[in-house]
């Protein structure tokens, strides 16, 4: 049996309550402009697969 890597699971765990906190200064700053909050989650989402269309699926973005 594979021992387990307490490490690993350490730093996923950061990087959710990282990027749980990103989100949540994102919607404040957002109701303070007067924009309205997006329930369904962040707003970046939407935006996304639009730029990323431009290149095919194998594609290193860097280059």
């Amino acid at each position: 049996m594979a021992t387990p890597n307490y490490g690993y699971e350490k730093r996923q765990k950061e990087l959710a309550k990282k990027r749980k906190k990103e989100d949540k200064l994102k919607a404040k700053a957002n109701r303070k402009a007067g924009e309205p909050a997006d329930a369904g989650g962040p707003q970046d989402d939407a935006a996304a697969p639009q730029a990323t269309s431009s290149q095919g699926p194998g594609t290193p973005s860097g280059s």
